[in-house]
């Protein structure tokens, strides 16, 4: 009875069975497959000494990921980005499909190291800075080009309302996204030689790329902010070229950029894109980032709402049409349901933060550390000529 005990494990070795106890041992440990006694120890659990076999998943989880304390370190150590005057080309123009360049960690290292790399995110800081303290609804100047792209934004969300979601059970990736975006790619060109000038108008074969890739994967039926760096990117070529100017940077941000956003919301409601990517509750939002960096300079040194101010309802809802940062936490709460520090909490962490400098200055770091060198969002980014890989 004793050797049935101890022998009955289906791992045991073929070569010879172990002998059974001599009566006069104790039975004092218990067996782990029948729960008898036996005189066996138990296998050893794992420990920091013998750690279990390494193995590496079939696919590594994309969500829900605990905070990674050496990417918070980074963020920490990282200065905070500056600034920088877009250099605008000049003739002759040498305007190419723009190719994808990055694969790897070290493609993302020549990368951060270049001039594009630190001009584009100059842009980004350039624009934050251009809406600081200032309401959407503030007046500001509006160039024609503005206007037009503004036009442009407005005829993809008419494109929604022509092309309706079709009947299917699936949670997310409603299929007639992939004729909204079919349309869309179909209209680019004629979209962007809008405002173009004429001796501009080769640079479409540059420019679309961008412009196609800022609002989601048709194959996916997707979208984060990798999109939304391309989006970015489109403003920045565009500024490049001399069509947007500096003094166009406000209205970029206060009406193209909240007319994109708008957009985006209409797409990711309607169609129901998945969020590409994202971290679940340890990321910053599902599918944005910029808009966060913009709304939180928007309130720099506001005398009355402070970053603990998203948790007043009232607030949210007198004022989020004005501050894009405050739109974006009640969209939040719109689509998630139960307690705001359980399905955002790096969102409710941000919250803490004494003032809306500290708040702006730490999501430029972390643009640049999660969104700027990761390679599951670069590898999507574009190179031409007007953003070089260097």
């Amino acid at each position: 009875m004793e050797a049935d005990r101890t022998t009955g494990s289906p791992h045991e070795s073929t070569e010879s069975p172990p002998q059974p106890p001599e009566p006069h041992h104790q039975h004092d440990h218990t067996c782990v497959n029948c729960g008898g006694p036996t005189s066996f120890p138990p296998p050893p659990t794992w420990s920091e000494n013998t750690p279990p076999p390494v193995y590496r998943p079939i696919r590594a989880p994309a969500i829900n990921l605990p905070p990674n304390n050496n990417a918070q370190q980074t963020i920490i150590l990282t200065p905070v980005p500056q600034a920088q005057k877009v250099s605008v080309v000049s003739p002759p123009y040498h305007f190419q499909t723009p190719t994808k360049m990055i694969h790897s960690e070290d493609d993302i290292r020549r990368f951060r190291e270049s001039a594009s790399s630190k001009n584009y995110l100059g842009f980004v800081v350039a624009l934050s800075e251009s809406i600081r303290g200032h309401k959407i609804s503030d007046p500001c100047h509006m160039s024609p080009t503005i206007t037009a792209i503004i036009s442009i934004l407005q005829t993809l969300i008419q494109f929604v309302d022509e092309i309706p979601p079709l009947q299917q059970s699936a949670r997310y990736g409603n299929l007639a996204y992939r004729d909204w975006h079919s349309r869309m790619t179909e209209n680019a060109d004629s979209l962007t030689l809008q405002f173009l000038p004429a001796d501009l108008n080769s640079a479409t074969v540059e420019l679309t790329p961008y412009f196609t890739d800022s609002f989601g994967n048709s194959s996916r039926i997707d979208y984060g902010t990798g999109h939304e760096t391309n989006f970015a990117a489109w403003l920045y070529c565009l500024a490049r070229l001399g069509v947007i100017k500096e003094e166009d940077y406000p209205a970029v941000v206060s009406r193209v950029f909240v007319k994109y956003l708008e957009l985006m919301r209409t797409l990711q409601l309607v169609y129901s894109l998945e969020p590409a990517g994202s971290h679940g509750v340890w990321g910053l939002d599902d599918y944005h980032f910029l808009p966060f960096i913009f709304g939180s300079s928007q309130l720099i040194d506001h005398k009355y709402m402070k970053p603990k101010s998203i948790h007043n309802d009232d607030i949210l809802e007198n004022f989020s049409k004005e501050y894009m940062y405050l739109s974006c936490i009640a969209f939040v709460k719109k689509v998630k349901k139960g307690l705001f520090a359980e399905h955002s909490p790096l969102l409710d962490d941000i919250s803490g933060v004494p003032n809306w400098k500290k708040v702006n200055s730490g999501l430029l770091k972390m643009y640049k550390v999660e969104v700027m060198e990761k390679v599951p969002i670069m590898q999507h980014f574009l190179f031409g000529w007007l953003i070089k890989w260097e």
